[in-house]
Order: C-alpha cells, then sequence, then structure tokens
C-alpha cells in the first residue's frame, strides 16, 4: 500500500458540518473501491443513509458503544481490517465517531492516547481516517482532538492541524500525573523473591473474596504474572505486590511498584504487535500489550523514585465486597476486559 496512513479531525457544530465533511470523505472510498467503515451513533447513520442514497449499502455501519469499549481492543480490532483490506488489495477507510459520555477521567485519557498513537499503530496499512468531534463536546476532549489528528478537515480539505503533538510526547503526557495512593486497607506484600506459584495463588484468593468469576481471574493472574516478571528483569527491588478493591468504580486493582526505572514509549505495551490476531496467540508472548487487553485499564508510572503499575479490573453496577464473600450471591463479571489472546 503506498498512501500514508491519515487521522484527521472534523469539528463540527451542526449535521450540515457533519455531513459536509463526512459524506464526501465517505463517497471518496467507495468510489476507489476500499473497505468503508462508518463507527456512528444510530441518529448519524440514519442521516448517513440518507445522504449517501443507494451508495450506503457499500459501507459497513458500527455503533460507537460497541466499537469503544476498550482502548487497545479497538486499536487491535480495527488494526485487524486494516490489514485485512491491504491483503485483499484495499484500502480500509474508516469514519470514527469516538464516544466520550459516561467515562472517568482516567478512561478519557486512554481513548485520547489511542487517538494520539493511531498514525503510529496503522503504519503501513494505508488506512484512513476520519473522526467527527463535535464543538459541544467538553473543551478538554476538543482540545486533546487537536493534539492528537495530524490533519484537520474544513469541508473537503484537509488542514495540518494548530498544535499537533508528536505521539510519544502525547503518550507521556497522559503519565505525568500522581496515581492516588492505595486505600489504608489495602493489602500489601513486599517480594523479596517471587514464587510465582505462590504470587498467584494469592492472587487468586483475593480474587475469589472478591467474586471474581473464573475466566476473569485467568486473566488476572497472567497479568500481574507478566508484570511481576517485568519488576524482577527490568526493575529493581524492593518489589511490592498491593491488592485492594474499589467499591465507588466497583473495580478490583491490582499493583506492582518496584525501584527501577523502566523504558517508556513502545516498551511499555501500547502498539498491538504486527501479526497479533486476537484469539490466536499466546497472551505471555505479547507482553504488557497482552496486559493491557487483559485489564480494563493499566495505568504506569516511571522516573526517578521507581516504577508502579497498576491494574484494573472495572464491574461498575455489582458491589464488590473481599471482607465477607457470602453476601454476594452473583459472580462479579467485568466489563470492558477483552478476550484473552
Amino acid at each position: 500500500m503506498s498512501e500514508p496512513v491519515t487521522h484527521r479531525v472534523l469539528p463540527y457544530d451542526g449535521m450540515e458540518g457533519y455531513l459536509a465533511g463526512a459524506v464526501p470523505f465517505l463517497r471518496e472510498g467507495i468510489d476507489a473501491g476500499d473497505r468503508v467503515l462508518a463507527v456512528t451513533p444510530l441518529g448519524s447513520r440514519m442521516i448517513l443513509e440518507d445522504a449517501l442514497g443507494a451508495a450506503a449499502d457499500e459501507v459497513e455501519f458500527a455503533d460507537p458503544s460497541d466499537w469503544y469499549t476498550h482502548p487497545p481492543r479497538a486499536m487491535a480490532d480495527g488494526l485487524n481490517h486494516a490489514e485485512a483490506a491491504l491483503w485483499e488489495g484495499r484500502r480500509l477507510r474508516m469514519l470514527a465517531e469516538p464516544a466520550w459520555t459516561g467515562r472517568s477521567r482516567a478512561e478519557v485519557l486512554e481513548w485520547q492516547r489511542a487517538e494520539a498513537l493511531t498514525t503510529l499503530a496503522y503504519e503501513g496499512t494505508g488506512a484512513a481516517f476520519l473522526c467527527p468531534y463535535s464543538r459541544t463536546l467538553p473543551a478538554g476532549v476538543i482540545a486533546a482532538a487537536r493534539q492528537t489528528h495530524p490533519e484537520t478537515v474544513k469541508g473537503t480539505k484537509a488542514v495540518a492541524t494548530p498544535g499537533y503533538l508528536d505521539p510519544w510526547t502525547f503518550s507521556e503526557r497522559c503519565d505525568t500525573g500522581p496515581l492516588p495512593d492505595p486505600p489504608p486497607g489495602a493489602d500489601r506484600i513486599p517480594l523479596d523473591r517471587p514464587d510465582l506459584y505462590w504470587l498467584r495463588q494469592y492472587v487468586a484468593d483475593f480474587a475469589e473474596r472478591a467474586q471474581v468469576c473464573d475466566e476473569h481471574l485467568q486473566r488476572l493472574l497472567v497479568a500481574v504474572t507478566e508484570v511481576v516478571t517485568n519488576a524482577v528483569r527490568h526493575g529493581a527491588p524492593p518489589i511490592v505486590l498491593t491488592l485492594w478493591t474499589d467499591p465507588d468504580d466497583r473495580a478490583l486493582v491490582c499493583e506492582v511498584s518496584d525501584r527501577g526505572r523502566w523504558k517508556a514509549g513502545a516498551d511499555a505495551g501500547l502498539l498491538p504487535p504486527r501479526g497479533a490476531t486476537p484469539g490466536t496467540n499466546a497472551p505471555g508472548r505479547f507482553g504488557l500489550w497482552a496486559v493491557r487487553l487483559l485489564c480494563s485499564l493499566v495505568q504506569i508510572r516511571t522516573g526517578e523514585r521507581g516504577t508502579t503499575v497498576r491494574l484494573r479490573l472495572s464491574a461498575r453496577g455489582r458491589t464488590l465486597d473481599v471482607t465477607s464473600p457470602t453476601t454476594m450471591d452473583a459472580q462479579w463479571r467485568p466489563t470492558g476486559s477483552p478476550n484473552a489472546r
């Protein structure tokens, strides 16, 4: 594929401005024989179908609430589509309308990071992305859109985006704020000589008291094992494992800290390994990328004082109770946790 990856933002005030940018983008892909995918809410889909007429049959539509459930999973799925199209001698052309409502600050930050890394993740595929952003979105979301999209669409023209940041620079800024301290009652275990069998058993016992179902328990154990192994290989003692539950977010949190300084960038598992088709490879093979796939949220802070990796499995709408396992009849099933590789 000779075309470079394009990643453009479409700021719009009303539906007229939305259609002025989205329809030509989709029609261009249809005329070129691209694989055209539109991730957009039902209301926008209906308006697009009306504007495109019979050509709408050439567009694959998906709902943002289904597509934007988890940043690494969405990136991996999109890359699979792009590589499949490339194999067919086609280009993936995607109208990607992110879903920003109902997310925590940490979740928004991870989606913004994914936007920043798009051109790197899809390098070599020739994929084309157009991301509509309503000007009614929060000011912080609009500001980040300018920093994460190399080009801005105005009508049918694309111009360089003022304020655009290098993807790794933006990503590093996502990890500058301190993480909240664990609660006073958190379980804290020094790992002087980590015994992975004992460690996994300890985590499993804690997770069982938190009513974690077997499927998600296995994902957690793989993730914790990978992070502790990284701390042993690349970090420095003391290594400490901390476990607690966050009732406000309905989450189980597992943190591994050490005194070493880890490498930033791609080594933090932020980009999908090429050829890593979901469901076909063992999780351990892909390091921190697999960890990000297995957990609802992964936060890493590294510097002169050491490194902290915080893993979160979220289950909003359910209660976590590690003190009285009999108080909950249903199993805790975290939402947003991707399938294991």
